[in-house]
């Protein structure tokens, strides 16, 4: 099982920068612009607190993923962990559990996301056949983007990301201003129950770094690229979401309740009129574009990494001759995200999205553990999370705490889908062996 860089064909031209905001591209998507109402109408002026408890789950599981991501150099991210650490088996079910249990279900929703936003200020998008059309274009443009080149992707993810941060801090900037005090007091606390419910949609916001370290394979010194990377986008987003729920909290009050469905849009209007709450329904949009693109640019390399190991169709494993990107592999990616977006049919799957990314992040936190235990070379060393056990520890907690708030119904389907993809695991082994 290789942890070391081998030869995949693939040019290694993503920088600290690059990763930085590839994460804070997925990461801060259309879920930042209503989230700090949910919060604040669950938790009230409690609900900094709500983050900041959030915030350090998420960080006790970046900093697993930061060591072992400079340990595992290879192409494909979680799959590439698991895989390291526990084989092919467990790489196949967390491969796909990560692919179709959360980007390409996600990615869907996110276009059809766009679509609607633009429909409220173009109704022309209501219109399915040039809904559609719109989709294949975007789709069309992310993946000739990649194929063009790693760096191109990233370029763009930059730019995206640069765009939707921009009247984020704006609204923070001006926002602050407009505070008013008494908005940022609780007279008592929520209920356990309450708390934890409402945690499960934070952490779900906070989720989506692990996406960015699809491309392992193209990070330049993966050694101190990856911890550095992930600690810089992680840190980033923490401050982001924080400020804004303090700002939307503080200006709105008792009336985020009201305004639960657009808080950030209500914010907003309130700063600079109603020209504010257009500016943000467009931002909302370009932030879901930004969040598919980096998944456009990831995600096809898990992909491409199953493929080169013989657990994936081996046509996913091409390299463009010129661009030297798993081509294949994005545009098939991109088709299925197409496919979902137009059809609607993927609704009822997606329940299955936040259980299987917990069951990715234990998986990957369980790899961390194992491969401490292998030594290195003085020469290799790389990235270590400090205090020993406590940060996996930490996120183990967390993550079976979150797992036992899902409903029953949630269990039983992923439980059916990790036994669908077991069966075409055993199924490939079995044809495999047969024709050889």
């Amino acid at each position: 099982m290789d942890l070391i860089k081998k030869d995949e064909g693939l040019k290694r031209v993503i920088g600290v920068s690059g990763l930085a905001l590839t994460i804070v591209g997925f990461t801060i998507g259309a879920g930042i612009f209503v989230l700090p109402g949910i919060v604040g109408a669950q938790l009230g002026a409690f609900a900094v607190f709500g983050y900041i408890f959030c915030g350090i789950m998420l960080a006790a599981i970046m900093l697993c993923y930061a060591e072992i991501g400079s340990r595992v150099t290879t192409t494909g991210g979680s799959y590439a962990y698991v895989e390291a650490a526990f084989g092919d088996f467990a790489g196949f079910v967390i491969g796909w559990l990560f692919f179709i249990g959360w980007s390409v279900l996600a990615d869907a929703s996110l276009m059809n996301i766009i679509a609607d936003s633009l429909a409220t200020i173009w109704p022309v998008f209501l219109n399915p056949w040039i809904r559609g059309l719109f989709i294949f274009v975007l789709l069309g443009f992310m993946v000739m983007v990649n194929i063009m080149g790693a760096k191109q992707g990233v370029s763009v993810v930059k730019l995206i990301s640069v765009i939707k941060l921009l009247p984020l801090f704006a609204i923070i900037i001006f926002g602050f201003g407009k505070i008013d005090s008494a908005n940022l007091h609780w007279e008592h606390l929520p209920s356990v129950s309450t708390f934890g419910s409402t945690a499960l949609v934070l952490f779900f916001a906070f989720s989506g770094f692990e996406s960015a370290l699809g491309t392992s394979g193209e990070i330049k010194n993966p050694k101190r690229t990856v911890p550095l990377g992930i600690l810089m986008g992680g840190l980033l987003v923490i401050i982001v979401y924080l400020l804004l729920q303090m700002v939307t909290q503080g200006i709105l009050g008792n009336q985020i309740e009201t305004f639960k469905d657009a808080p950030l849009a209500a914010v907003a209007e309130k700063i600079i009129g109603p020209v504010g709450a257009t500016i943000l329904l467009i931002t909302a949009a370009i932030s879901c574009f930004g969040s598919v693109s980096a998944d456009v640019l990831n995600t096809p390399r898990v992909l491409f990494a199953g493929a080169n190991d013989g657990l994936f169709p081996k046509f996913l494993g091409k390299v463009h001759p010129k661009y030297a990107t798993p081509y294949i592999a994005i545009a098939f990616f991109g088709l299925l995200i197409f496919i979902l977006s137009v059809s609607g049919g993927f609704q009822q799957l997606a329940i299955l999205a936040s259980a299987a990314i917990l069951l990715v992040y234990l998986a990957v936190i369980l790899a961390t553990i194992k491969l401490r235990k292998q030594k290195q070379e003085a020469a290799e060393k790389t990235f270590r999370a400090p205090g020993g056990l406590l940060f996996p520890i930490i996120g183990i907690a967390a993550i079976v705490w979150l797992l036992s708030s899902l409903s029953k119904w949630e269990i039983l389907s992923t439980i059916i889908f990790i036994a669908v993809i077991c069966i075409i695991y055993f199924a490939m082994k079995f044809f495999k062996k047969e024709t050889s």
